[in-house]
């Protein structure tokens, strides 16, 4: 495929498969070039006299002929059903346009709408308690169910557990991986990503098809989580934490900072505790957010509307189930519903969260919940 035959978006794949050329150069290429086509056919001398091109950077570019194959990644992309978005998109994150580096490429396994700009960012340690795991699903599914997109990084833990939120409220979530689609990490969330791509939102990565997890592919896929997302909420995290590069990140972008608090003996909450401690807000529900929401988008006109929340449906046959055994005014543990509807405590959990959401049920300290109509 010659360079007058590529398409924008081809030449900007070719450009991302291309090694340690990054978005930044990129970008001084391309105000420099005018467009990505322009930079692949684009002599050694012209590129070195961009600033930050140095003659291997200029060669690496100009011989890319040799170095990668492109229609090997096109065919990957087609026959994955993926798609591959730009900055130059309608629907690529309007905020994520904005950072220092935006990437180059988004690869997108499922799909990409409108209301996926608003964006919150839930993240948090893999190795996790059942307190930070139930407070990361139940924050998802309170943020999404809100009609926000609740986005994080597919990862064991909070990740795993607010995705698994988003999807129960019936809203949104998007999953961006440190990997490429074709080596998706970790391998034991295949299907929550295949649940998410299905319906639910989208999987999506700034990396090849093929290329693998990495050490320093994270850090990179945690700075498209941050910004993406008008803010971030750290659920659980130790003092040395991949969640709190994220914190930093979009903090350095302008964005806001949330936290959970967790006590002060516990390992898992001292990089939550020591935000709040630096001046992240402080968090008890969904609320304390979707406020600070509702504010952020009435005062950016460009933006579009925060979209309302969903109205209450009819109780499905488990949230039914748990509402009746929830008697009178008495208040019930959560072991009793499951003994009493004799569902799997999972569901139980998630079925009381659609509850809480309809305003008919309430939860009260140590696991306890009320009827409230």
């Amino acid at each position: 495929m010659s360079t007058p035959d590529l398409t924008p978006r081809e030449a900007r794949i070719a450009l991302n498969l291309l090694p340690n050329i990054g978005p930044v150069r990129v970008a001084r290429m391309l105000e420099r070039l005018g467009s990505p086509q322009a930079i692949l056919a684009a002599s050694p001398r012209e590129l070195t006299g961009i600033k930050g091109v140095g003659e291997e950077t200029a060669a690496t570019i100009s011989g890319w002929r040799e170095r990668i194959d492109l229609d090997a990644e096109l065919a990957k992309i087609e026959k994955r059903g993926l798609t591959v978005l730009t900055p130059e998109d309608e629907h690529f994150p309007h905020l994520l346009k904005r950072i220092h580096d935006p990437p180059l490429a988004l690869y997108v396994w499922g799909e990409i709408t409108p209301a996926d700009a608003h964006g919150v960012a839930v993240v948090g340690s893999r190795r996790t308690t059942h307190y930070g795991t139930e407070a990361a699903r139940r924050f998802g599914f309170q943020l999404a169910h809100a009609g926000l997109c609740v986005v994080s990084g597919l990862a064991r833990g909070i990740d795993t557990a607010a995705h698994e939120g988003a999807l129960a409220s019936g809203g949104r979530t998007v999953a961006v991986i440190g990997s490429g689609l074709g080596k998706l990490y970790p391998p034991e969330n295949m299907p929550l990503a295949e649940r998410i791509a299905s319906g639910g939102g989208a999987v999506v990565s700034e990396f090849p098809v093929d290329f693998p997890p990495e050490k320093r592919s994270f850090p990179l896929r945690n700075r498209i989580v941050a910004g993406w997302s008008s803010a971030t909420l750290v659920v659980e995290a130790p003092e040395k934490s991949g969640a709190l590069i994220t914190a930093g990140q979009a903090a350095e972008m302008g964005r806001d900072v949330y936290a959970i608090p967790g006590a002060i003996d516990r390992p898992t909450s001292r990089g939550t505790n020591r935000l709040i401690q630096n001046g992240a807000r402080l968090v008890m529900d969904a609320g304390d957010i979707l406020g600070d929401m509702e504010t952020l988008f009435s005062l950016a006109p460009q933006a579009p509307e925060l979209p309302k929340a969903k109205p209450s449906r009819p109780l499905g046959a488990d949230e039914q189930k748990l509402y009746d055994a929830l008697e009178g005014s008495e208040e019930h543990h959560i072991d009793q519903l499951v003994a009493a509807t004799e569902l799997p405590l999972a569901t139980v959990s998630v079925e009381l969260m659609r509850l809480e959401m309809k305003r008919m049920v309430k939860q009260l300290p140590g696991k306890y919940y009320v009827k409230l109509i």
